[in-house]
């Protein structure tokens, strides 16, 4: 996995991971959904990656 994909992707899933929390602890259904597609994105990232890494060795 390309180094600044792999950041992408973890940025993506942390990011994602505190909105949820945040959103969840407020209350806000909204904000808790956005930190789950933003970690849904990130781990999409991830596995693409991943499939390509698989393809090149």
């Amino acid at each position: 996995m390309s180094g600044t994909e792999k950041s992408k992707a973890h940025t993506e899933q942390a990011k994602g991971k505190v909105k949820e929390t945040v959103g969840r602890a407020v209350g806000n259904e909204r904000l808790a959904a956005e930190g789950h597609a933003d970690q849904a994105k990130g781990n999409a990232r991830q596995a693409k990656e991943d499939i390509k890494d698989t393809f090149r060795h």
